[in-house]
């Protein structure tokens, strides 16, 4: 396995060892103590998995407040997205910067979204799977969004027209939303 630190401090592009030959692949999506090597030490407690069943399904910008905060293990089990994650860190340096990444069934990466950013993707091919591991519980209190279309963040999205859920047509603008979420200098 390969863990790369992204443009974003603390987040993590993952890249799995994988064994083909001609029968296909095996690969260890998940192992406790292997990522914990590699400076993974979230403890997941939730399973999510998503079907987006057209190209241009778009979900988020979303994100937990403390307590209930989340760090995302996020996979693609068939198809492709953009992924897309934005620092929502007071005092970070990359405060209200994104990245994004692609994330596919055919790549097998993963990407590592710690507390303190908004995360959300983009399907990019009709029945997209996405597999993703949370360290908190979902709460509905706690949950909130930034809108995927804020022009103070100009994220460069794959459509101009996504297919939204209700919720994410109404989400706010970065400057608007409620966050909690404190920059530490050792989250490299």
């Amino acid at each position: 396995m390969k863990v790369q630190p992204a443009r974003l401090a603390g987040v993590k592009w993952i890249e799995p060892t994988v064994f083909e030959d001609h029968r296909g692949f095996f690969m260890e999506s998940y192992n406790a103590a292997e990522y914990a090597r590699n400076g993974i030490a979230a403890t997941f407690v939730q399973d999510n998995h998503s079907l987006s069943a057209e190209a241009g399904v778009l979900r988020g910008l979303h994100y937990q407040l403390h307590p209930k905060a989340q760090t995302k293990l996020v996979r693609v089990v068939a198809g492709s997205i953009l992924d897309v994650v934005v620092d929502l860190r007071s005092g970070s340096p990359t405060f209200g910067q994104w990245e994004s990444f692609v994330l596919s069934a055919a790549n097998k990466r993963q990407l590592l979204v710690p507390v303190g950013f908004a995360h959300g993707f983009c399907t990019l091919e009709a029945n997209t799977e996405v597999l993703y591991k949370v360290d908190e519980v979902y709460s509905p209190t706690h949950e909130r969004g930034i809108a995927w279309n804020d022009p103070a963040l100009s994220i460069d999205w794959p459509v101009t027209n996504p297919t939204l859920s209700a919720k994410d047509q109404i989400y706010p603008s970065l400057s608007d939303a409620e966050l909690d979420f404190v920059y530490q200098e050792d989250e490299r």
